[in-house]
């Protein structure tokens, strides 16, 4: 995944292009990655639902995988997201 380009010739809005940038620059060697939505918001200077639209956007796209992450607790924390190649 060192290449980027096709993430510009995608058709998908600029909020979902910005994140997923932002996703890929935090992600482990296993492309996963788990920031919160408010961190994300803060960090791009962006709304809560602007930060969740567009990762609905990306996972329409298959660009992300979301998954639900709770602590031992129960209570639910960041979500975890897994970026996936395009081939």
């Amino acid at each position: 995944m060192g290449n980027l380009n096709f993430l510009y010739s995608r058709d998908l809005p600029h909020r979902a292009k910005l994140v997923y940038l932002y996703l890929y620059d935090r992600k482990n060697k296993d492309n996963v990655t788990w920031p919160g939505i408010n961190t994300i918001a803060r960090d791009l200077s962006l709304s809560r639902s602007t930060v969740k639209r567009a990762i609905r956007d990306l996972e329409q796209a298959d660009l992300v995988k979301k998954e639900a992450r709770c602590r031992t607790n129960g209570s639910a924390t960041s979500n975890l997201y897994t970026l996936i190649s395009e081939a």
